[in-house]
């Protein structure tokens, strides 16, 4: 049972997981920090399976010795006894489940800072590439896991083998003959559980897939996203019918594994029940006998108990923990992924800078392929594995070769990209939908790499700077705004953790958001709602303008997000521009002819390239694309 065949647990075809020696190596790695309350925790163990052995023994005494000669001083200590062994054994399960406790709380707290720590340094790729749901997953409940494969299966594995050993041990000294009829069932034992554990695995397995997609349907539609777009589309009817399905399944599957449980455990009862019958039945012939004594049978029955207990909790341990295993798999993937955006070391640290930005010959792919992400890990006995959530089959695959005159789609996302903005000018990027105007902004603070070529500040590569000190020089404003779930005055202060709330008034003043905030019944302490969605389009754009403001970077990238918005939060906005790009070098994905008309260059952006450049004016004489762009995005301005 826990020969080699433990380090060589592969995948069958019932999916069972993996178990490794160089896995399990980590794992025990992980708990070495723990060795001391480790240690102590095993010394605990086997007192509290001494003290197990002991009550049997005392009821023989009771029984063989002490009332057949009716004494009374001994009755009084053998009761005294029973009372204390249970007493001492509680208090050494207290203690033992809080070293345990402390172990498993102690190995979460590790994995869970480094897995977060982990996924702080990974690129905005990665997220692209990743589900929401997943990670969450993975930072909380296969963090669980792998505390419970530390804290609890390894214990109870050791419990188990040191209990079942000593139990045999005592048995074969109090009867060496009614121990080998225990013994004879054990293999009947070992087969029946076994089976009826693949059993309900395979039943567990089942209802972890029709809970995930139950789990992910209700993720989806009751999101604050999802819910708008069922009620825009009037389909509440259809989700309830839809969500009524799944769960429907999932009380089928419930009903099925509850019985097999049940049958589970009679069976095991049953056998149980047969080993009990022989030695008693055998046992009771040789006190007939007069081959031993009743009290021999009472303690091998007490024993008997505990020996099946054991038998049962080792017959299907290779399972257990090479399912627990699976968590610390998933946990370690995170740990393990190579930052695609690494930081030299002896980086160079930016202080502060004049503003100069230079793109030399920078080319760009978006490199889709499955390390982008994690990998589709199976999650054993687990309701949280992440599934479609409308449809629950798999999505098909289309491919489609568009004409490349007519769409922006493309496998090369930037192309030889090169220009250069002068400290304090403002430059203005122009061009079709899905041209890469976003994409470029995304390398000035390193959220992406250029595949070739390189982005420079001040003429320092941003490969050769810490990126905390280039996230200090920068500030960027994207499209859709993100405010956090909570008040307004911890969204601005995300800027500058120690700014004063003068200055924060001050950056919101600039933002024209001031007077807005003021007005509202908690002022700067209202809570903004999931994603911000308290507050209109305008009125977020505005919040996050303050934010930047506070932050007073030396570089703006903004994503002049107006479009979308009414002609007074546009008029806010525009005006606040203006004063945020004073004295900074700006780059703008412009939406407004304003902004175009103020830029010192307008970059015109076409399928990755930059094929126009130069001023209004000029670009207009040039009859390219820009002027088709003005006449039909700029020219109503």
């Amino acid at each position: 049972m826990m020969g080699k065949g433990w380090f060589n647990y592969i995948h069958a075809p019932g999916g069972r997981p993996k178990l490794t020696r160089a896995l399990l190596k980590r794992v025990l790695d992980y708990a070495l920090p723990y060795r001391k309350q480790i240690i102590f925790t095993l010394i605990l163990i086997l007192l509290s399976a001494g003290l197990t052995l002991l009550s049997p023994l005392i009821l023989r005494d009771l029984i063989d010795k002490t009332l057949p000669e009716k004494n009374i001083q001994r009755l009084i200590f053998l009761a005294v006894a029973l009372l204390l062994i249970p007493a001492v054994g509680g208090g050494l399960n207290v203690i033992q489940r809080r070293l345990n406790a402390s172990i498993g709380e102690g190995v979460i707290y590790d994995l869970r800072v480094s897995l977060y720590a982990r996924l702080q340094r990974m690129s905005l790729r990665f997220f692209t590439h990743t589900k929401v749901g997943e990670l969450m997953s993975r930072l909380n409940n296969d963090v669980v896991g792998a505390q419970n494969a530390i804290s609890n299966t390894i214990v109870n594995l050791i419990t188990n083998v040191i209990q079942a050993i000593a139990v045999l041990a005592v048995m074969l000294t109090l009867e060496w003959r009614l121990t080998l009829v225990s013994v004879i069932i054990m293999p009947l034992f070992i087969v029946v559980t076994k089976r009826l554990a693949n059993r309900l695995r395979d039943i567990a397995r089942r209802s972890m897939d029709i809970n995930a997609r139950m789990n992910a349907m209700m993720n989806e539609t009751l999101n604050i996203g999802g819910a708008l777009l069922v009620k825009l589309f009037g389909r509440q009817e259809v989700e309830v019918d839809r969500f009524d399905n799944r769960a429907k399944q999932v009380r089928d599957i419930g009903i099925e594994r509850a019985v097999i449980s049940v049958a589970f455990m009679v069976i095991v009862g049953l056998i149980s029940a047969v080993g009990t019958a022989l030695v008693y039945g055998i046992g009771g012939y040789l006190v007939i006998k007069d081959a031993f004594t009743v009290g021999t049978i009472v303690a091998f029955g007490a024993y008997l108990t505990s020996l099946y207990s054991s038998l049962e909790g080792l017959a299907n341990a290779p399972v257990e923990f090479a399912t627990s295993m699976v968590s610390f798999e998933r946990v370690f993937e995170i740990i393990d992924l190579p930052e695609d955006i690494p930081e030299k070391e002896n980086a160079l640290v930016l202080e502060r800078v004049n503003g100069e930005l230079e793109f030399d010959h920078v080319h760009f792919l978006y490199q889709d392929d499955k390390n982008g992400g994690l990998s589709a890990v199976k999650r054993f006995g687990r309701t949280d594995s992440v599934e479609l959530a409308l449809s629950g089959d798999e999505a098909k695959k289309e491919i489609v070769t568009p004409e490349e005159a007519h769409t922006q789609a493309r496998q090369v996302a930037l192309e030889d990209i090169s220009f250069k903005v002068n400290p304090g000018q403002l430059v203005a990027l122009v061009g079709p939908s899905g041209a890469g105007k976003t994409t470029l902004t995304y390398l000035i603070p390193r959220l992406y790499d250029p595949s070739q070529g390189a982005v420079r500040i001040d003429g320092i590569n941003l490969r050769d700077v810490t990126l905390a000190s280039l996230s200090d020089q920068i500030g960027m404003v994207t499209q859709e705004s993100y405010l956090f779930h909570d008040t307004i005055r911890t969204n601005l202060l995300y800027a500058r953790l120690d700014a004063t709330q003068e200055e924060v008034e001050t950056a919101a003043k600039v933002a024209n958001i001031h007077d807005f905030i003021m007005g509202l019944p908690l002022g700067y302490d209202t809570v903004v709602g999931e994603r911000g969605y308290r507050l209109s389009g305008g009125e977020k754009q505005r919040i996050a303008l303050a934010r930047v403001i506070l932050k007073d970077p030396r570089i703006l990238v903004l994503d002049e997000a107006t479009s979308h918005l009414d002609s007074e939060s546009e008029s806010l906005i525009q005006e606040a521009l203006k004063h945020v790009m004073v004295g900074r070098t700006s780059i703008v994905i412009a939406h407004r002819l304003s902004t175009i008309l103020a830029a010192d260059q307008i970059l015109v952006i076409d399928r990755g390239r930059i094929v126009e450049a130069g001023k209004h004016h000029d670009l207009i004489e040039q009859q390219g694309l820009y002027a088709q762009l003005y006449e039909t995005q700029f020219k109503d301005d």
